[in-house]
């Protein structure tokens, strides 16, 4: 059994953990990212610009087959005949739930993880939502305001590229925007009789998306192909693959491990933390530990 020790290990590569790759090596720690799933590669695996005359099923998918090995995934509207290969095989992935509270569970298998085909769409939460459950006297209060994370979303907005038109709207906090995608003609016609009829009351506004409408940190402005959870070959879109993973990887200090299962986590009983991580490698099956001084727990969030 492999004992190798880095000074951070992120389990998954998701949003949440391509993002934790990215700050812990600009900070000059040495960081594994476990992977349960496959590498994968853009040029080969993003069909966004495949034709549905390419596809076997001309883009409406093996109905009896998804149905059989994908009935929980093919409820995302994402999971078609392009993108199906992004989403997990039920059948080989089971879960349960309480029969009373059943949980429709998404899944991502693989370098970049659900970040592949999330909708992209990027709001902050206002101090409506962090005062909501002292105002209707319900739960726990927050422990923070949104002033206390602002200053956060700033400096992901920054990274990211997140297209937008600031508001002024208080239960939809306006951010560091890159220019906001045009309305159609349609559109513009709705949002106009929307102010007309509402005397200005009400509105409507474009999607805060983060999907870059001019060159931002290295990567392309989005070209309107429009599939993109297909995969996204020129980088315009955020995910970990696009944006976080090549930053880390550029800093010298990640190491990626694709097919990596954790099986369980190291806990040291001397020191009371948890030191490490026991993977189960999915291609050949051995047993490994890795340790680090600090363990990011991402997968699936």
């Amino acid at each position: 059994m492999a004992d190798v020790k880095y000074d951070a290990v992120v389990i998954g590569s998701g949003i949440t953990g391509g993002w934790a790759a990215k700050e812990l090596t600009e900070k000059g720690l040495n960081t594994l990212v476990l992977e349960a799933g496959r590498p994968i590669e853009p040029d080969t695996d993003f069909v966004e610009h495949v034709p549905a005359w390419q596809v076997r099923f001309r883009g409406l998918g093996d109905r009896k087959g998804t149905a059989a090995q994908q009935p929980i995934q093919r409820e995302c509207y994402a999971c078609d005949e392009w993108a199906s290969k992004f989403f997990v095989n039920d059948t080989e992935n089971p879960y349960i739930t309480d029969p009373d509270k059943p949980f429709m569970w998404i899944r991502g298998r693989q370098v970049g993880g659900r970040s592949i085909m999330w909708g992209r769409q990027s709001y902050r939460l206002s101090d409506l939502d962090f005062e909501a459950n002292v105002r209707e006297g319900i739960a726990a209060d927050w422990p923070i305001r949104y002033k206390d994370i602002a200053p956060w979303y700033d400096y992901v907005e920054d990274f990211v590229g997140v297209t937008g038109q600031n508001e002024g709207l208080p239960q939809l906090p306006d951010g560091k925007f890159l220019p906001p995608m045009e309305m159609n003609c349609a559109e513009m016609v709705v949002k106009d009789a929307i102010a007309k009829h509402f005397s200005g009351e009400r509105l409507m506004t474009i999607g805060r998306a983060a999907v870059l409408t001019q060159r931002h940190n290295g990567r392309a402005p989005c070209h309107y192909c429009g599939p993109c959870h297909r995969g996204c070959s020129t980088r315009s879109y955020f995910s970990s693959l696009n944006a976080t993973l090549p930053v880390a990887l550029a800093t010298g200090k990640l190491t990626v491990r694709p097919h990596s299962v954790v099986h369980s986590l190291i806990f040291d009983s001397k020191a009371r933390r948890v030191s490490g991580v026991r993977v189960i490698d999915g291609q050949s099956l051995k047993a490994l530990e890795f340790h680090g001084r600090v363990v990011f727990l991402c997968a699936s969030t």
